[in-house]
């Protein structure tokens, strides 16, 4: 009788949602720690992530300066990972990350972007798993969603590749070396319709953090889908007026 051949199973790819987060913003001091409906900002990304469908793990990753202990306090009490590092190369903090939770690949999420839709994050995570080639695969690469609804997944390969490169203003921006001149990287970008990436949404100034708790007040205590946050914004330009001054900084202004 032949002896059943028995193969061995091949591990999913391991996927680790990354959250960059400190306190030591120019322009807005603080501002992941800022209560939102009752919780900090920080609660509302790391619970965007964790609601999103293949990610294995969720991890904070903050600088060593004394004034983002609260931010790995802060992470500590969500029960997430925390890694620390350079408070400039946020790069680094990536490679650390990675290393430290033996990830394929990582989702590059910022702490000051508290309306993140969780199904965003699915959808870029799945078209990786489905292609694990790719070195980049994220959201911003046509903006065409609001800023702040970022999302963005580096492979292993991706960010051995950005370590290697990176310089300066680069090593702040994790990725931006990779999308910076095409064919660095073997990229995918995900683009919704109708257009919206004249809406922010994201956290930077006291008149962003207007707009997020008039929008928070309207949508609820949850992470909204992002075609009702648009709806929402559309429906109320007194809402996109709150912070339709603030001008974005330029990648080399860190």
């Amino acid at each position: 009788m032949q002896t059943p051949t028995t193969v061995a199973s091949v591990p999913a790819p391991r996927v680790v949602a990354v959250v960059q987060a400190r306190t030591g913003s120019t322009r807005l001091p603080g501002k992941v720690l800022l209560p939102l409906a009752g919780r900090p900002v920080l609660d509302w990304v790391v619970r965007a992530a964790r609601t999103a469908t293949g990610v294995d793990q969720v991890v904070v990753a903050t600088s060593t300066a004394a004034g983002d202990d609260a931010v790995a306090a802060a992470a500590a009490r969500l029960g997430v990972d925390v890694v620390r590092g350079s408070e400039l190369d946020v790069l680094d903090r990536f490679v650390q990350a990675r290393a430290a939770t033996h990830a394929d690949a990582v989702v590059r999420l910022t702490a000051d972007c508290p309306l993140l839709d969780p199904a965003l994050i699915t959808q870029v995570v799945a078209a990786w798993r489905a292609t694990p080639d790719l070195d980049y695969v994220a959201t911003t690469l046509v903006r065409t969603l609001p800023r702040g609804l970022d999302v963005e997944l580096v492979s292993g390969r991706g960010l051995a590749l950005a370590d290697a490169n990176a310089r300066e203003h680069h090593r702040v921006h994790v990725t931006s070396w990779l999308y910076d001149e095409p064919g660095r990287c073997r990229a995918l970008g995900l683009v919704v319709s109708p257009d919206a990436h004249d809406l922010r949404v994201t956290l930077d100034t006291p008149q962003d953090a207007e707009l997020l708790r008039a929008l928070v007040t309207a949508l609820g205590d949850r992470p909204p889908a992002w075609r009702d946050l648009v709806a929402a914004l559309r429906a109320a330009p007194e809402l996109t007026a709150l912070n339709a001054g603030v001008v974005q900084k330029r990648l080399h202004e860190g």
